[in-house]
């Protein structure tokens, strides 16, 4: 029988185990196999200063490589060029870094790498109109442009000198590289590029007023050049898919036929055309919630998925299922963001190139934090959902009497829907004194946009032409016409330069540090009264767990910005009861600040990433003495506007193609480049 071990002999075998490992763990510090430095290195990536969660961040530059010593004596791998890496230590002029944030993978020398404190990123807007950007060698050299007796043809020059083939560029030339030029298209869908920013002069005071310049790096963390530029194996033409998503209510009739007038023409026109199986058609019919109303029979319904000239019978006999409700919805306003978001997610947009969708009401949206949206999101928001799937949206809204109240609303609602990557709104109001009127109106408006794609479509076969728009706004009195050529060229021409950079694998400019400017130079110039024309927007590299924090907590404050409006009580203290409730959801109470001048990131509601980020935020800075000052529609506006956000997080969250790893094997690592605009 064995004798059971007493209680001190298992303490005794504890010390001698104990002191085995340390003899051990020494033994191997003196044989140099792990340096007394790696034994004491953090589990976790560096902070940056003054910061509890953020941390270090860098981005590899080109030729860098990856050590397995700090002494950068034993070269493991060449890591992808410009990858985002966390600092997990910093030792002479070395970094230990890792892609992941639970451990380093090696060293990388200090000099072959560009320090990324805010993780903020900057994207090309869409070519609508606009010129290339310009990368210039220093900020001295781009003040010098921007001071230019005539900006619009100094820049004509550069994009010259770097379109045409075999070109020598000259050693002292300021400017280094552009952004991909028009006989490239625009930078591939496919790749996620990074253009981060390191420096912002905010001090800049040059004729080009609302303008900032930036120091940034271009970097693409994407497949290698040589792998991407592919050309297809069979030239083809880009085919357009346009997209009617029809209010189907009662008062919604006239419309309703001419929608079906509209591509029964365009399908006339293109019978015997070389372009016929350039152009497809597709239609979603949207009402309101039948929970309410069961007589309405649904909420989104697809009529039709695309359809081009070859299976027209099959679209006729589809059409006939789109009619006007037989009885009338709970509310003026109807669910119009459902419509839109049932075609971004249920038609085959694989199957075509340039995406468009024509949205056609007479009455406004329901407001996202209505019980009876379908999709619980704002305007802003599904605009930024278009955005992130490259589709171009114009609202044709039918100005009714009857709707006379709600115009203000509608309008409001569909201008920032509407929105496109160039701040420019595709929004079309058409005058409905009476539904014949109204439907004629309707009919010219439609008939333009459809010819207009009809005509790039030819264009392309013929001589591959890109229409591009004459100017970047419409004339302030165009006719609805008008604007609907202006916008379907805007739209057309930035479409075909996305199917040229998506069918060449064009990628982003490979430059370590250059400065930019953040608006269209000659724009600028040639008309200083309008706002300027965004040639990028910042977006902020958020990880799955960051997003995830964030949403949890916008939640918290929308349910106490609820309980503060519902209560309107001075006994209330919104900013005080938004901390506690903020700690107790939180893992670690601890961490909250009780610094009364701090701002909500540094008090720990909210995360920490987004103090000091260059953007205004009606939450970070918010004060009790804020919100007591709120009028009542401006408190509903806040809450609103945050579920909202809430809402596009979700969204964000289950997008499958626009987030990025760098080659982390931990999915929490994963970053999706969210734009600024769509943080609280």
């Amino acid at each position: 029988m064995k004798r059971p071990l007493r209680a001190f002999d298992i303490q005794g075998l504890h010390t001698r185990l104990l002191s085995v490992f340390l003899l051990f763990f020494c033994a191997i510090l003196a044989g140099g196999l792990i340096s007394p430095g790696d034994a004491v290195f953090a589990a976790q990536p560096l902070l940056q200063e003054g910061k509890r969660t953020v941390f270090q961040r860098v981005v590899s530059n080109p030729g860098a490589v990856l050590y397995a010593d700090p002494e950068g004596q034993i070269a493991a791998e060449k890591p992808r060029t410009f990858t985002s890496f966390y600092v997990y230590a910093r030792k002479e002029g070395m970094l230990r870094v890792g892609v992941s944030t639970t451990e380093p993978q090696g060293w990388l020398r200090e000099k072959d790498a560009t320090e990324w404190p805010q993780a903020i990123t900057m994207v090309f807007t869409d070519q609508m109109g606009r010129e290339p950007v310009l990368f210039f060698k220093s900020h001295k050299d781009l003040e010098d442009l921007c001071a230019a007796e005539s900006i619009k043809d100094t820049v004509a020059q550069y994009v010259t000198l770097f379109s045409t083939k075999n070109a020598r560029v000259p050693k002292d030339c300021p400017v280094i590289a552009t952004e991909p030029l028009e006989k490239d298209g625009q930078i591939s869908q496919k790749d996620f590029y990074l253009l981060p920013v390191l420096t912002v002069d905010t001090q800049f005071t040059g004729e080009a007023n609302g303008m900032q310049l930036l120091e940034v790096a271009c970097l693409d963390p994407g497949v290698p050049n040589a792998e991407q530029k592919k050309e297809s194996a069979e030239p083809r033409s880009m085919r357009t898919g346009i997209v009617f998503v029809v209010d189907t209510t009662i008062s919604m009739k006239p419309y309703i036929e001419q929608t079906k007038e509209i591509i029964r023409n365009i399908f006339d026109r293109i019978q015997n055309s070389p372009i016929k199986d350039s152009i497809a058609f597709a239609v979603i019919a949207f009402r309101s919630n039948p929970q309410i109303r069961p007589k309405t029979e649904y909420n989104t319904r697809v009529i039709s998925d695309f359809v081009s000239v070859n299976e027209r019978d099959t679209l006729d006999k589809l059409l006939e299922q789109l009619e006007e409700c037989r009885a009338s919805t709970h509310a003026f306003d109807e669910d119009s963001l459902a419509g839109v978001k049932e075609a971004v997610d249920a038609l085959s947009w694989a199957s075509v190139d340039g995406k468009i969708i024509l949205l056609v009401t007479d009455a406004g949206p329901l407001a996202g934090t209505d019980a009876t949206s379908k999709t619980g999101m704002s305007p802003e928001g599904m605009a930024d959902y278009l955005r992130t799937n490259g589709i171009f949206l114009t609202a044709l809204h039918v100005k009714t009497p009857k709707g006379k109240n709600d115009h203000h609303y509608a309008e409001k609602s569909y201008r920032e829907l509407s929105k496109l990557s160039n701040n420019r709104s595709s929004y079309i109001a058409i005058d409905a004194p009476n539904p014949e009127r109204g439907a004629q109106n309707f009919q010219k408006v439609g008939m333009a946009v459809a010819n207009i794609f009809c005509k790039i479509a030819e264009d392309q076969i013929h001589d591959a032409k890109l229409a591009k728009p004459k100017v970047h706004d419409a004339p302030k009195d165009a006719s609805p016409e008008d604007l609907a050529r202006h916008y379907a060229e805007v739209s057309g021409y930035a479409m075909q330069l996305q199917f040229a950079g998506n069918k060449q694998g064009t990628t982003a400019p490979s430059v370590v540090r250059a400065w930019i400017a953040d608006a269209d130079l000659s724009a600028l110039e040639e008309h200083p009264q309008d706002d300027p024309v965004p040639a990028v927007y910042a977006a902020v590299l958020l990880t799955k767990m960051q997003l995830s924090q964030l949403r949890k907590q916008l939640k918290t404050i929308i349910a106490t910005a609820e309980e503060a409006f519902l209560q309107d009580s001075e006994n209330f203290n919104f900013y005080e009861q938004l901390i506690s409730a903020a700690a107790q959801m939180s893992r670690d109470p601890s961490s909250f600040s009780s610094d009364p001048k701090a701002n909500l990131a540094q008090k720990g509601v909210l995360l920490e990433v987004l103090d000091g980020l260059p953007y205004k935020s009606r939450i970070l800075g918010l004060t009790q003495e804020d919100w007591t000052n709120m009028s009542t529609g401006e408190k509903e506006e806040f809450i609103k506007r945050l579920k909202g956000l809430v809402r596009r997080y979700e969204e964000y969250d289950r997008d499958n193609t626009h987030w990025e790893g760098f080659g982390s094997a931990n999915p929490n690592d994963r970053v999706y480049r969210v734009p600024l605009s769509m943080l609280p």
